[in-house]
C-alpha cells in the first residue's frame, strides 16, 4: 500500500466535506507515491511524534491533531522562537515520514460519538449539532446515562475513564441523566446542550467566563484537559487504518504523555 492509497481511503470514511473550513485534514507532508512500511497513530503530529514513528519503523503518521491550521512561515530545525510546528514539519520532510490527519471531520463521525459515550456509560442520542436527526453526523454527543448519577459520581467516572484529573463546575450533588459530550474545545456548544436539555456537559476545555455562566444557568460541567479528552480517538485511528488496508502487525499507538499537571495530585509525566 502507498500513502495516497491509505489518505484516499481514509478520507472516504472521513470525508473532508465533514471538516470545519478552518482545519486541514489529509496529507499534510509526505510523498503520496512512498510505500508504507507501518503507520504510527497519536493524538499530535509533533516532532517528538515523528521520531516515535520512525524509531517503530513506521514511515506515516496518522494524527488526529493536524500539524497545524495555519501553516508557519519557513519549516526549520527545532528553535523556541518559531511554532513547533515548524520542526515536526521540517523533520518530516527530512526523514521522508508522511503526517495524514483526520480532526474534525473524524469529530463529527458516528465512531467518534460512539466511543465518547461507551466511556461514560451513556447511550447516544444524537449529535449536538443535530438532535432533531439521530443519523446525521455531527460535532458533539447528545447521550442518556444508563445509571443516571451526580455530578461528582460523574466527573469520578469520567475521570478513571479518560485518566483525567478534571476541573467541574456545578453543586457536586447536581443530579444528572441526559449529557452533552464534546472532545476539545467546548466554544458555543454549551448553548446547545442548555437547548437541548442537558444536565452536564463533558467536553475538554472552556473559557472562565463561559463556564462560569453556563454553571450559573445550571448546566454542570466537567473539563477533562483538550488532550484527555480526545486520547481515545487513537484507537479509531488504529481501526481505520488497518480497515484500510494497513497490516495489523504494522499499525503502532503512540500513547500520549501527560502534558500538564495539578499540584494536588502531584506530577503525572
Amino acid at each position: 500500500m502507498i500513502v495516497s492509497e491509505l489518505e484516499r481511503a481514509l478520507l472516504a470514511r472521513y470525508p473532508k466535506a465533514d471538516a470545519e473550513g478552518w482545519d486541514h485534514v489529509g496529507l499534510s507532508v509526505g510523498d503520496p507515491a512512498a510505500k508504507i512500511t507501518g503507520v504510527a497513530c497519536a493524538l499530535d503530529a509533533t516532532e517528538a511524534n515523528v521520531h516515535r514513528a520512525l524509531e517503530a519503523g513506521a514511515n506515516v503518521l496518522l494524527t488526529h491533531h493536524p500539524i497545524y491550521i495555519k501553516a508557519p512561515e519557513a519549516f526549520c530545525p527545532a528553535d523556541s522562537a518559531r511554532p513547533q510546528c515548524s520542526a515536526a514539519l521540517y523533520e518530516a520532510a527530512r526523514c521522508g515520514a508522511s503526517i495524514i490527519s483526520l480532526h474534525t471531520n473524524l469529530d463529527r463521525s458516528h465512531e467518534a460519538r460512539a466511543c465518547l459515550c461507551k466511556l461514560l456509560n451513556a447511550a447516544p442520542t444524537s449529535s449536538l449539532e443535530h438532535v432533531d436527526d439521530p443519523e446525521a453526523c455531527g460535532l458533539g454527543a447528545l447521550a442518556t446515562l444508563n445509571d443516571p448519577c451526580t455530578l461528582h459520581d460523574l466527573a469520578a467516572r469520567a475521570a478513571t475513564a479518560f485518566g483525567s484529573d478534571p476541573r467541574v463546575w456545578g453543586e457536586a450533588d447536581h443530579p444528572c441523566r441526559t449529557v452533552a459530550i464534546l472532545g476539545g474545545s467546548l466554544g458555543n456548544f454549551g448553548e446547545l446542550a442548555i437547548a437541548a436539555g442537558a444536565d452536564v456537559i463533558v467536553t475538554g476545555e472552556a473559557g472562565y467566563h463561559v463556564a462560569q455562566d453556563l454553571a450559573l444557568r445550571g448546566l454542570g460541567i466537567i473539563l477533562l484537559g483538550h488532550d484527555r479528552s480526545e486520547e481515545p480517538f487513537v484507537d479509531i485511528l488504529m481501526n481505520s487504518a488497518v480497515d484500510a488496508g494497513v497490516d495489523p502487525r504494522h499499525a503502532i499507538k503512540i500513547l500520549n504523555p501527560c502534558q500538564w499537571w495539578t499540584v494536588t495530585k502531584g506530577e503525572n509525566l
